[in-house]
């Protein structure tokens, strides 16, 4: 079977095809309206019979829809004086000191916001019971209002969905429907409420864009990543919708683990670039999961790659603010029309010109040739931001790259330095089709003297998607003291949990005996609102480790009774078998042409990545080109191409 990872991104859809012997790249605009549309066209440009194909994909479906806030109409159905619950939140601000905040939206609006029975109380007793009046009432305006998909999300549900399960008996046919109790069996009631929203606001139009690439794909088995860096089945995904919210980034994540694996760098700062966004991450051996995520404005309790994520990327559009300041993003060109370069009608100057008007981008060689670059057009989109700024093009360019830079530095030192971790102890492993030409200089503000280009690291989140295995990350709340906790019911309900997520993986193919399973528990002080993830062996292991962690995070452990809130329990199957090919050690020379950079007297060659060979040594400045990205090795900085053709890049 041949296998065939697929990111789609804001401005390129990515393709890498493993066909038992070797890896095939691929690139095409993404479509952003209709995303399977750019899928199919890939396929066919590659000439790809979908009949057999073993397809996995990161699908910005649900992003996307986050981002715009584009969600279908969303019931949402509390219990009796919660119904704005999901508008209240945390009642945190954004700008703690702005006076005249500007108001959000609510997530569901007022006339859709429902109240019924089913109240529990935090120890399982029923304070208001579920009547068939209840439901009988909730059934009308259900009828009434005639949403697309309803939320559900009661008190204390976890603890027994008896109430939840009778509401969506009662949702009219063909609504799309999520418990929270299904959702995210957790503790903290808005947090769930938001998943649970999330999954049902988000769920109809993943589903119904699945219906439509199955159609397309006849005959292919299709499977979508998750934001934890696990595959699902596209069968289950559709109701799976909050899981898929960083399905491409997390195909990165997965993808800079395994080429990393094969440099030996294990600690990596991971930096990827495309066309819309940035997103930044760290690997240390495992990339890191969380459950306090964010996408936009929302909160998103279920576990996802710890990830930061900013608005600049090589469409990002520079402009000057009221004040005469240079801006770079978050606003992009995207895919349509594109940076001015790209001569699909972008008429603002972006990131992207920049670096083709600077000579850091070969117009003769983006993506291998087959899409020539404007020049003229990057040129005359600058001259306008240039005559504002009073100097000339290039040094507009050169501005809006180093204003790219510091933010795409600022977003490195969140996810490091902020945290208390020295970026220098990592390997800035950049990726994406933009991030070769911005590494060195990231590199040189963290103090980083080591750097690392992965082999097709224009398409790393698509070979990510090759590289993973399928696998779910499964919670359940089980709130108590944890030294006064039986053990052995410990573990019960920890196989207990596993136990549905296995069936579900069996479904899929999956060979239970290769399944890896992971189990652990969210432990917290007794009156401490947030808590932290141990391993689970036994009690007294994870007492122990739980005082390590939080002496490590907080600088202090106390004397205090630690309470355990929920059970989790990953399941992880092996991703598919392949290997990267091998670099030739041929060290026969090439002439290299040169050409203009601003700034560099003489010029800098350029060598072509497919021309160069393990072992091989050069020293900055230069251009290293591919089909499907461009490496700018700054001076100062050194290079060495190891056995799979990764850049290994010491300053």
């Amino acid at each position: 079977m041949k296998l065939i990872g697929i990111d789609m991104g804001g401005t390129f859809t990515d393709f890498v095809l493993y066909d038992g012997g070797r890896l095939r790249v691929h690139k095409v605009l993404s479509t952003p309206r209709a995303p399977e549309e750019a899928i199919l066209k890939g396929i066919r440009e590659m000439g790809l019979d979908p009949r057999g194909l073993r397809v996995v994909h990161g699908s910005t479906v649900a992003t996307n829809a986050t981002l715009e806030r584009k969600g279908v109409r969303t019931a949402y159905v509390g219990n009796r004086g919660l119904a704005d619950l999901l508008t209240i939140g945390r009642q945190a601000r954004r700008d703690l000191y702005e006076l005249q905040p500007e108001v959000d939206p609510p997530p569901v609006p007022p006339d859709l916001c429902l109240e019924t029975g089913g109240r529990l109380g935090a120890d399982g007793t029923w304070l208001e019971p579920l009547t068939a009046r209840d439901l009988d009432d909730l059934k009308a305006r259900l009828t009434a209002l005639a949403p697309q998909a309803v939320a559900v999300n009661l008190l204390f549900s976890y603890l027994d969905d008896s109430a939840e399960r009778a509401i969506e008996q009662v949702v009219p046919a063909g609504v799309f429907v999520s418990r929270s109790s299904d959702v995210l069996p957790e503790t903290r009631e808005y947090e769930r409420g938001m998943a649970t929203w999330l999954n049902a606001w988000l769920g109809p139009l993943v589903e119904g864009y699945l219906e439509r690439l199955a159609q397309g794909l006849k005959g292919a088995r299709v499977a979508v990543m998750q934001s934890s860096g696990a595959t699902i089945s596209g069968a289950q995904a559709g109701r799976q919708a909050v899981r898929m919210l960083l399905s491409g980034p997390a195909g990165g994540l997965v993808g800079a683990r395994f080429v990393g694996g094969s440099a030996g760098r294990k600690r990596l700062l991971s930096f990827d670039m495309g066309g819309t966004s940035t997103d930044v991450a760290l690997i240390d051996g495992e990339p890191q999961l969380t459950s306090e995520g964010h996408i936009g404005p929302y909160p998103v309790a279920v576990p996802m790659v710890d990830m930061h994520t900013i608005g600049a990327g090589g469409g990002s559009i520079a402009r000057l603010d009221p004040g005469g300041m240079l801006q770079v993003g978050p606003q992009s060109a995207g895919a349509a029309p594109g940076p001015a370069c790209y001569g699909c009608g972008g008429e603002q100057p972006t990131v992207t010109d920049a670096n083709l008007l600077l000579g850091r981008l070969r117009s003769d060689a983006f993506l291998g040739g087959r899409m020539r670059l404007d020049e003229v057009a990057a040129r005359t989109a600058m001259e306008s931001l240039a005559q504002a700024m009073n100097c000339s093009p290039e040094q507009a360019a050169l501005g809006i790259i180093r204003v790219a830079n510091e933010h795409m530095t600022r977003a490195l030192r969140v996810i490091s330095v902020q945290r208390g971790i020295d970026p220098r102890a990592f390997t800035l492993a950049s990726f994406g089709g933009a991030g070769g030409l911005h590494v060195c200089a990231l590199a040189e503000s963290l103090e980083m003297a080591r750097a690392m280009v992965p082999v097709h690291a224009g398409v790393l989140s698509a070979l990510g998607m090759l590289a993973a295995g399928s696998g779910r990350q499964l919670s359940k709340a089980w709130p108590g003291l944890l030294d006064s906790m039986d053990e052995d019911e410990i573990q019960r309900q920890l196989d207990g949990l596993a136990a549905g997520g296995v069936a579900s993986l069996v479904a899929e193919g999956v060979d239970e005996g290769k399944l890896r399973r992971d189990y652990s528990l969210d432990l917290r002080y007794q009156g401490q609102s947030y808590t932290l993830n141990v391993p689970w062996v036994d009690i007294a292991g994870a007492l122990e480790a739980f005082t390590h962690r939080h002496r490590s995070r907080y600088g202090h452990h106390m004397a205090v009774p630690v309470e355990l809130v929920n059970l989790r329990v990953g399941l992880a199957a092996p991703g598919a078998r392949f290997a990267l090919s091998r670099v030739s050690k041929d060290r026969s020379a090439k002439p290299f042409p040169r050409a203009k950079v601003y700034g560099i007297d003489g010029g800098v060659p350029v060598l072509r990545r497919e021309d160069l060979r393990a072992g091989q040594r050069f020293a900055g400045p230069a251009l290293i080109t591919e089909t499907v990205a461009t490496t700018w090795l700054a001076p100062g900085w050194g290079c060495e191409v190891d056995g799979v053709g990764n850049l290994l890049l010491c300053k």
